[in-house]
């Protein structure tokens, strides 16, 4: 593993593992609120138009919250899968190492900051990690 030493490699580890875990819980929350929304409020029920306006806003804003904690655990997830194959903090696009800073600001960091760059010019927003089939 290029420029860790075995304290920062656990450390980092450590750092994905318990990250990992908070997002978990995160999901789960968001999931269990989804479906006590839905079962709170009987269907055939109408609110009024700024109540099901506001409805739809929070609908919105956890089912955003949701994917980006699901992608943030992707990424956690495949940094972790580095690790264990022995290529964390080394660049998947330019095989030069990461910086260490770099790997402590954002553990699952896969890309050192040049090529990080380079991919978020060439890559739209929303299609900057491709979802599994």
């Amino acid at each position: 593993m290029p420029s860790l030493d075995d304290q920062q490699t656990a450390a980092l580890a450590e750092r994905l593992a318990a990250r990992a875990a908070e997002l978990g819980a995160q999901v789960r929350a968001l999931n269990e609120e989804a479906a006590n929304t839905d079962t709170r409020q009987p269907r055939n029920q109408v609110g009024d138009t700024g109540e099901q306006g506001e409805e739809r806003t929070r609908e919105a804003i956890r089912h955003t919250e949701k994917e980006r904690d699901m992608l943030e655990l992707r990424q956690i997830a495949d940094a972790q899968e580095r690790l264990r194959q022995g290529h964390y903090g080394v660049c998947i696009d330019c095989g030069v190492d990461i910086p260490v800073a770099r790997l402590q600001a954002q553990p699952f960091s896969e890309r050192c900051v040049p090529c990080q760059e380079v991919f978020e010019r060439t890559h739209p927003p929303g299609l900057r990690v491709p979802l599994p089939v």
